[in-house]
């Protein structure tokens, strides 16, 4: 193919650890499976405990949780480049950022949407430094949506009450009933290492080292995880959704390989030692870009809310230095501005 441009909160702690053995591979479920049988908590699949009252006592005592006055500064320069979406048949593979972890990916004839958040403002942040990428009304119809997990910049309930409620909706374990109790009737829940298809393409749903909450009585009560969207073709995209580094990138690409691009997580990260097991900073993006043994890499979950105190311009800076240290190739990272795209033609 070639390329042309067109927290975490207090819960049940659990010992770290060491990467399993070999899984099956990826079991295919039948489109709108859902399970009353889940699990009532996911806790067991946590890569880290999760903080404690010592580690809230001293987030709360140092007020790290947002840029400091001079971190702020270059939220202008944040590049946001809104255009056209680019054409994109069957053949071809076509991703827009529209800000954060939501994306349009042209893929096998579908649009997806990925953790689309269209609000101008989530719980408890700050309003977003940058505009949505994409307006809604300049969206083709939307064939399929994909949820990495529950916390509220990844699953915003104002964006999704504009889609149809008929549109599929593919979910981790334990989500569906939220879709159901808002109407959603095409809901499929999955779990790690499980599969559906639509209309020709494969949704495999895949681990990520993080966590879910929403309430204050639901923590790992649903699960977590990335997406892996592949065409009849063989091409590949990777939606991380929400990660910290770990060893289940090196997994995913033994189980996928051949990836063509890789949608990873930059940003968030700050101060290390609260985020470390939840978000992946720069460097640890492209170590995870290179375990997965991905082509490309479009950096995301940056230049939209401020979630933690790095200087907001930080995360392009490092990850461009990060990436050509690593000896790699510059036109494989697809750097975006949000609004920006980029289409692989086979």
């Amino acid at each position: 193919m070639t390329e042309r441009t067109a927290r975490p909160a207090p819960g049940t702690e659990v010992p770290r650890r060491a990467a399993p053995a070999a899984l099956p591979t990826s079991v295919l479920q039948p489109l709108g499976r859902l399970r009353p049988d889940w699990p009532r908590t996911f806790a067991g699949r946590l890569t880290a405990p999760l903080p404690g009252v010592r580690a809230l006592a001293r987030l709360a005592r140092e007020g790290a949780v947002r840029p400091r006055p001079e971190g702020l500064r270059d939220a202008p320069r944040l590049p946001f480049e809104p255009g056209p979406l680019p054409p994109a048949g069957p053949g071809t593979v076509a991703v827009t950022w529209a800000g954060h972890a939501s994306w349009i990916v042209r893929v096998g004839g579908l649009t997806v949407l990925t953790d689309p958040v269209w609000s101008r403002r989530i719980l408890g942040t700050p309003a977003r430094l940058t505009p949505v990428g994409v307006r809604w009304e300049d969206l083709p119809p939307v064939d399929a949506v994909v949820i990495s997990h529950n916390h509220f910049d990844h699953l915003d309930a104002p964006t999704l009450r504009r889609l149809p409620r008929a549109t599929p909706v593919l979910v981790p374990a334990g989500l569906g009933r939220w879709f159901l109790r808002r109407g959603f009737t095409r809901v499929t829940e999955l779990d790690w290492w499980e599969a559906a298809e639509l209309d020709g393409v494969r949704f495999d749903f895949v681990p990520a080292h993080h966590w879910s909450k929403r309430t204050l009585l639901d923590t790992c009560r649903s699960l977590w995880g990335g997406w892996v969207l592949t065409d009849a073709a063989g091409h590949r995209v990777y939606f991380a959704g929400d990660t910290g580094y770990g060893h289940w990138f090196a997994e995913i690409g033994r189980r996928h390989p051949g990836i063509d691009l890789a949608l990873l997580p930059i940003g968030a990260y700050d101060p290390r030692w609260w985020l470390r097991d939840v978000h992946t900073d720069p460097e640890e993006a492209v170590r995870a870009h290179q375990d997965l043994g991905a082509r490309r890499m479009a950096p995301m979950h940056w230049a939209t809310f401020v979630l933690s105190s790095e200087p907001v311009l930080e995360p392009l800076t490092r990850v461009r230095a990060a990436w050509e240290r690593a000896g790699l190739p510059r036109e494989h990272l697809w750097d975006l501005p949000v609004g920006g795209s980029r289409v692989l033609v086979p």
